[in-house]
């Protein structure tokens, strides 16, 4: 079975703002026509493909803009070493350029706005932040601590606008800066201590992996339940990172039942298709972007049966032991299997 062409829709590149000497928002003009398909939640992602000289590339991109507040949806871009899309979108994306970008998006966004929030960023981390604390201070009630880590205090994205939100909002917004260049990178045990005073309904974490890491651990040792913690992870493809796993197929036909969107659906994976191919061949949306296995858009819960992976880059050992997989690299290993999409 092919895998169906991913579908890309050409926007136009309405301004360019250097935030940093290293990150870079593009904001995007959207056709009327194409506002429904990219209607898009706080936290979510769009997947741009640039026309590179060693072949067309996709990346994945945290959207920073906010739906219902900002007039145009807004990525942004901080250059990876050696990164062979992130530098060309930096150094040569222009206003009025076309850019050919997938539909949003991502599960990194709040399951409700009530109640309190901590974030936990990273350098680039923080940009779906920014998009989840502007709709939470526009359209919810709680509280909001933000505790942000870069390299010095050149490398802080959205220094100003963050400053701006917290003057307008102190009861409800806080944001505590961490410099590793002034207090060192940021230990488990000093997060921990941080966070101890800091309890919430909701808790997102999105940045470096080492940092992500020890996020998580100081949330475990403190008996965090696992169901309120959102990660978002993304993997340059040009790191090289993303290992083949090994792969267990049940060598015959599959019998499938996925829940998406509410309803149920039955149908059969040939031997050897991902879970993805065969949802799309039967006419299914699901969610989906990178189709490589670094983004974690398609993300799903075996219910019944075995999957195994191509591809993994975003999924860790508990989510793994949770059940989460992703479609887009997932095989059946069992005769059959249920799955189940976030609502």
């Amino acid at each position: 079975m092919n895998a169906a062409v991913p579908t890309y829709h050409a926007l136009r590149v309405a301004r360019v703002v250097a935030e940093t000497a290293d990150a870079t928002s593009v904001e995007l003009d959207v056709p009327t026509a194409l506002a429904p398909l990219f209607a898009y939640r706080p936290g979510q992602f769009l997947t741009l493909r640039v026309a590179h000289p060693d072949g067309e590339l996709a990346r994945c991109y945290s959207l920073s803009s906010s739906p219902g507040i900002d007039a145009k949806p807004r990525v942004t871009i901080k250059r990876v070493a050696g990164g062979r899309a992130s530098n060309w979108l930096c150094d040569r994306l222009q206003a009025g350029a076309q850019v050919d970008v997938m539909a949003p998006a991502g599960v990194f966004v709040p399951a409700r706005l009530d109640g309190d929030f901590t974030l936990l960023a990273g350098g680039s981390g923080i940009t779906p932040m920014l998009s989840i604390i502007k709709v939470v201070l526009a359209q919810g009630a709680g509280r909001i601590w933000l505790l942000y880590a870069n390299r010095d205090a050149e490398s802080i994205i959205f220094r100003g606008e963050l400053q701006a939100l917290a003057r307008q909002h102190p009861q409800r917004l806080v944001v505590q800066h961490w410099l590793d260049q002034v207090q060192g990178v940021p230990e488990q045990e000093q997060m921990q201590a941080l966070l101890a005073s800091h309890g919430a309904d909701q808790y997102f974490i999105c940045g470096p992996k080492p940092f992500m890491d020890g996020a998580q651990a100081a949330l475990k040792a403190l008996g965090v339940e696992r169901g309120k913690v959102r990660v978002e992870r993304f993997v340059s493809l040009d790191a090289g990172v993303i290992a083949p796993q090994p792969e267990e197929t049940s060598g015959a036909a599959t019998a499938l039942a996925v829940a998406l969107d509410g309803t149920n659906h039955e149908l059969t994976v040939s031997a050897g298709a991902t879970l993805l191919d065969a949802m799309l061949a039967a006419g299914l949306n699901p969610p989906n972007s990178c189709r490589s296995g670094s983004c974690g858009a398609c993300m799903c819960k075996v219910e019944e049966g075995r999957v195994t992976l191509k591809l993994n880059a975003v999924l860790d050992d508990d989510d793994l032991a949770e059940g989460w997989t992703l479609a887009c690299q997932g095989v059946p290993a069992s005769d059959s299997l249920r799955i189940r999409f976030p609502d």
